[in-house]
């Protein structure tokens, strides 16, 4: 991994904050629900650059050239973000977000067909995949020209229709070659950490300047305990030891689980900590004070929305886990299934308990999965049946 791919990957979360930004202080029903159209899209056009870093060097020649206008238009769709759903002053918001997602697509299929040069078969797959963005970038287009549901709905239709382009790809007859499964891996765990790192920020922005008084900052700590929660989750063990079963894949494997375990299922992940990190944010501000801008702290419980985001977040992330240790042919505890469903069960705590309270609740369901992994953990390595 290069520092030039590095570069592009933290304007693609510069783009994450904007649709933290989108979905605003007071998260509601219907801005969560356009953050994560909006994520998804944004995910498939990440993804899509990854797989053609790990094709070809990005930051050699004409590729260069192309990453440099492709993340100019990832910039631009992230300035935009906040606006992709009513128009306001200037050009127009959605329409910008939609052109800007277009041309991003546009860049990769040309320089992706560009590399696949000397590859038996790849360029057909490559053409066949573009004919089928193609059809999914028209209702990306009507829609940003409509609004209301009618917006929603296309916008998520284009995003299954490239997802579907992608899977019948994968079905035709030969393989989508993965020439470093290193630097793979390395990619998706990066951009995953920074996305942790949302949370920590999320912590400040909650508290803003009262993070000094003591009850703040006991929470705000708690809050840090469930962002190391997740890192130790993923990047303990789950992995590393993922890394090590994609390097030993077979060609005809590799990108299946390449594309399942990784480009599909970090999509979950990465949603999970926005949301997570929203949750948090929201915590803070209602002990701090500054949520509503009343001043008093302690008084009100978490909105239903605020509630979904920490513990929906938290369920979602752990089910996403399970997900990607299955996909990676990893072992799968049998009381982690247990702790993530009870953590979605227990989301009514949120508007039920005190903020501080739901926190806790949730750092310890999150610990408890931390100490289950690692016993677990334990038990593999002393019967010698963790993964190679």
């Amino acid at each position: 991994m290069t520092p030039f791919e590095i570069f592009f990957d933290l304007v693609f979360v510069f783009a994450l904050t904007r649709i933290m930004a989108l979905i605003g202080p007071e998260p509601t029903p219907t801005t969560m629900g356009q953050g994560l159209i909006l994520l998804m899209l944004l995910w498939f056009a990440w993804s899509s650059y990854t797989w053609l870093g790990n094709q070809t060097r990005a930051e050699v020649g004409v590729v260069r050239g192309g990453f440099l206008v492709a993340m100019a238009a990832l910039f631009v769709a992230a300035l935009a973000m906040p606006e992709a759903w009513t128009p306001g002053s200037g050009l127009d918001g959605p329409l910008l977000v939609a052109l800007a997602y277009v041309l991003l697509r546009v860049i990769h299929l040309a320089l992706y067909h560009w590399a696949a040069a000397g590859v038996p078969g790849l360029r057909a797959r490559i053409r066949f995949f573009a004919a089928v963005s193609v059809a999914g970038w028209v209702p990306l287009l009507v829609g940003a020209l409509l609004s209301g549901a009618a917006h929603a709905v296309l916008w998520v239709v284009a995003f299954v229709v490239e997802i579907g382009g992608q899977r019948l790809s994968y079905a035709r007859r030969g393989t989508w070659p993965l020439r470093s499964a290193s630097h793979f891996t390395e990619r998706h765990g990066l951009v995953l950490i920074i996305a942790l790192g949302e949370s920590v920020v999320a912590a400040g922005v909650g508290a803003a300047s009262a993070v000094t008084t003591p009850p703040v900052l006991g929470v705000a700590l708690v809050g840090f305990a469930v962002t190391v929660s997740l890192w130790w989750l993923y990047f303990d063990h789950a992995g590393p030891a993922a890394a090590r079963v994609l390097a030993a894949a077979p060609a005809d494997r590799r990108d299946h689980i390449a594309a399942d375990a990784y480009s599909q299922t970090h999509l979950l992940l990465i949603t999970a900590v926005i949301y997570l990190a929203l949750g948090i944010e929201q915590v803070l501000a209602h002990v701090a004070g500054t949520h509503g801008g009343d001043g008093h702290a302690g008084e009100a419980t978490l909105s239903w929305s605020a509630s979904v985001a920490l513990y929906g977040g938290a369920a979602l992330y752990l089910g996403g886990r399970l997900l990607f240790l299955r996909l990676t042919g990893q072992p799968v505890p049998p009381a982690q299934p247990a702790v993530a469903v009870l953590t979605l069960v227990l989301l009514p705590l949120g508007v039920l308990l005190p903020p501080a309270a739901a926190l806790g609740v949730l750092a310890l369901l999150l610990l408890t999965a931390v100490v289950v992994e690692r016993r677990s953990g334990r038990r593999r390595t002393a019967t010698g049946s963790a993964p190679s």
